[in-house]
Parts: C-alpha cells; sequence; structure tokens
C-alpha cells in the first residue's frame, strides 16, 4: 500500500497520479450517504489525492455542493475539476449545450455551488454538435483570463476536435473512459493528445466497478442504478464479459492482487501523463485503488492483461445508442 500518493502532469498541471471521481456520490449508483461521502473525501485528501472530479450535472448539483462542503478550509490541497455542458437532468432528452453565453451561466453557478472563487480545470462535459468548438473554448478563455478558471479540458471528445480546440486556448486534459473494455481513444485520439502536450484523464477506469469482478448479475443493484440500462450488463452481454473478467481475476491472483487492482494498475501503466480517476464513496475501496499505484507490470504482465481482454471480446456498447453520439465528437 502507499503512503504518499506520487505526482503526475496534466500539461503543466500537477497532481496526484490518481484523482478521485465523485459522481457516484450524488449520481448514478443509487442512493448515497453524504457523511460517508465528505469522510471519504477528506481521507483522500489525508492520503495526498489532490484531483477531485466533479460536473455540474450529477445530481443535478449536489455533487458539487457536496465538494464544496468537503474542500472548505482545504481549499489549497485540491485542484477541483468540475464539467459543464449537460442542460437536461437525468432522465430527460440529452441536451448539449456549449454557446458563449451558457458557458457563463454554466461556470457561475458552478463557483457558487462549490464555494470556490476559481475552477482549477474546467471541462466541456460533451461536445455540443450544433456549436463551433472556437466559440465554446473562446469563452472558456474568457473564463481563464477573468481568474474565474486556471486550466481549460474536454470530455469524450474528438482528435478533430481537440486540435481545434486547442489553437484557440491551451487543453491541459482529456477526460474520456479508458479502461481494458474501453479503448476507443487509443488509436488516434490519445496520439493527438500526446503531440499537442495534452494530459490523459480516464474515468471508468475500471468498467464502472464491473473489472473489480465484485458483480455477476445485476439483481443486487440498485433500481436507480444507472449500469441496469447499459448494454455490457444486459442478459447475454453479461455473461460474455464475466468470462473476461475471470481471466484476468486468475492473473490477479497470480500476482497477489484483487481483480481490479490489476485491471487499475493497467489503466495506471498507459504512461505518466494519464492520471485516472476511479469512483467510490467507501474509504476500503479508495485505499484498494491506490494499492494499485504500488503494483509493478512488466511488458509480458501487460501482454498477458491485455490478451485476456480483448476489445474484439467485450460484449456490448459502453452506452445506448443515443448517448454514442455524443462520443469522440
Amino acid at each position: 500500500m502507499t503512503t504518499n500518493v506520487p505526482t503526475r502532469h496534466l500539461g503543466s498541471l500537477a497532481v496526484s497520479a490518481q484523482g478521485l471521481g465523485c459522481m457516484g456520490m450524488s449520481h448514478g449508483y443509487g442512493a448515497s450517504d453524504d457523511a460517508q461521502s465528505i469522510a471519504t473525501l477528506h481521507h483522500a485528501l489525508d492520503r495526498g489525492v489532490t484531483l477531485l472530479d466533479t460536473a455540474d450535472f450529477y445530481g443535478a448539483g449536489h455533487n458539487e455542493e457536496l465538494i464544496g462542503r468537503a474542500v472548505a478550509g482545504r481549499r489549497d490541497e485540491v485542484v477541483l475539476a468540475t464539467k459543464f455542458g449537460f442542460a437536461n437532468r437525468l432522465g430527460e432528452p440529452t441536451l448539449v449545450r456549449g454557446d458563449a453565453a451558457y458557458v457563463r451561466q454554466a461556470c457561475e453557478a458552478s463557483l457558487r455551488r462549490l464555494g470556490v472563487d476559481h475552477i482549477d480545470l474546467y471541462y466541456q462535459h460533451r461536445v455540443d454538435p450544433q456549436v463551433p468548438i472556437e466559440e465554446t473554448v473562446g469563452a472558456m478563455a474568457e473564463l481563464v483570463q477573468a481568474g474565474k478558471v486556471r486550466h481549460l479540458g474536454l470530455s469524450e471528445a474528438g482528435a478533430s476536435t481537440i486540435r481545434r480546440a486547442h489553437a484557440v486556448h491551451p487543453i491541459t486534459a482529456l477526460q474520456s473512459e479508458w479502461s481494458l473494455w474501453t479503448r476507443d481513444l487509443e488509436a488516434e485520439i490519445a496520439p493527438v493528445c500526446r503531440e499537442l502536450g495534452i494530459g490523459l484523464v480516464p474515468f471508468s477506469p475500471l468498467g464502472r466497478g464491473f473489472l473489480t469482478g465484485r458483480y455477476s448479475s445485476v439483481d443486487g443493484l440498485a433500481e436507480t442504478d444507472v449500469r441496469r440500462s447499459q448494454p455490457r450488463f444486459a442478459d447475454g452481454n453479461l455473461e460474455r464479459n464475466l468470462a473476461i473478467v475471470a481471466r484476468i481475476d486468475e492473473l490477479a491472483a497470480a500476482k497477489g492482487v484483487t481483480t481490479g487492482q490489476l485491471a487499475l494498475a493497467w489503466v495506471q501503466h498507459r504512461g505518466d501523463d494519464v492520471v485516472p480517476i476511479p469512483g467510490t464513496r467507501r474509504r476500503q475501496y479508495l485505499e484498494e485503488n491506490l494499492a494499485a499505484l504500488a503494483v509493478e507490470l512488466s511488458p509480458g504482465d501487460l501482454a498477458a492483461i491485455e490478451a485476456a481482454a480483448p476489445s474484439e471480446q467485450i460484449a456490448g456498447t459502453r452506452y445506448d445508442a443515443t448517448s454514442l453520439t455524443f462520443v469522440n465528437n
């Protein structure tokens, strides 16, 4: 188990080598407990985790308010990352906005909920297909000039969009899904980021918890858990994906680590510019995730892990058809 979390850089921004994704504390995975979540957040800070990731969409603002309460009095220990772009509520038809007026409105609302005077890393949550990225990033750049934002990021953006955005204002980080069962960005997007000096922030590095080996069905998930409606957890797909997890579990046992630690260590080994943000509400799993930083993988280990989880054998898409239209644009 690590005692101090090492540092990596997203562009010029120094952060802990592993961040904490906070979405599940308010959104997506059933009921949560604010007191438990704040205790986990405080424990993360005590352990040296500096990058906390939230969004205005998570819990319709609740997650930002929760983070704001947790970091009050400890602001100088935190790199606060939040996102804007989804203008709908969970369960409503997806509406993405990137127009300049909305960018400014969303930032003011996030600052108010977080209780801070600036955001360290401000992402566009999804690219608005109706608004040129130059307008969106231009408005985000104005927030930097005004001192309300320090660094800019994009989430689930495509390679050409990243290039266009970076030409308007330097992009510090790209946050996209990256794990053993989601490797979309490896062929084109990650190389462009590396060419431009943009850091990579994988969300769901544990496949929404599936790659921990803790789930053999959706029966134990809350009725409101978003995984119940995701294709990879559907009947038929779930069983095929469990066979892949079983192979990873065998490799993990041979290394003396948990299945989740091996899967997370694989992501950590993607490069020194990679800072995954596994999410959890519990200190127990936070510690388990941080311990993955100490897992050393040889080239042979990495090859064996990838052979156990070939992309062509992953059953089901990571989102439904509608949500996929907003990915890698």
